[in-house]
């Protein structure tokens, strides 16, 4: 079980996204507000992001790097309804472990965040 925020501006995506991993047993956290979600991890400590790029008042990349400065070795999974190769790249510099174009589906999720929380089980303790 882990605890994962995920941050979408489409409040429904976000609430889609906690359902299929609630299933999982994951403890979901969802936001809609860029602010909320910030001033949750500053309290509050997740295992990983799923963030939306395009969000309305910064975008995730702005997001992911706002939150490891609370949680450093914070890992993330990007979604983009557009994908960018350029975006990607700094994506997966700044501690995105997969960036991927939406819709997204439930396997492919799931696969993702497995693969995600592997990832950061080999990090050190936050």
């Amino acid at each position: 079980m882990a605890r994962i925020l995920v941050l979408d501006d489409v409040l429904d995506a976000g609430v889609l996204i906690q359902r299929i991993l609630q299933r999982k047993g994951h403890v979901v956290h969802v936001f809609d507000d860029e602010d909320e979600a910030l001033r949750f991890t500053e309290k509050n400590s997740v295992d990983l992001a799923i963030l939306d790029m395009n969000l309305r008042k910064m975008d995730g990349l702005g997001v992911l790097c706002e939150m490891q400065k609370s949680l450093p070795h914070l890992s993330a999974i990007m979604l983009t309804g557009l994908p960018d190769v350029d975006m990607a790249k700094q994506a997966f510099a700044h501690g995105a472990v997969a960036y991927c174009a939406k819709p997204i589906d439930k396997d492919r999720l799931e696969d993702r965040v497995a693969q995600a929380l592997l990832a950061g089980a080999d990090l050190p303790e936050q």
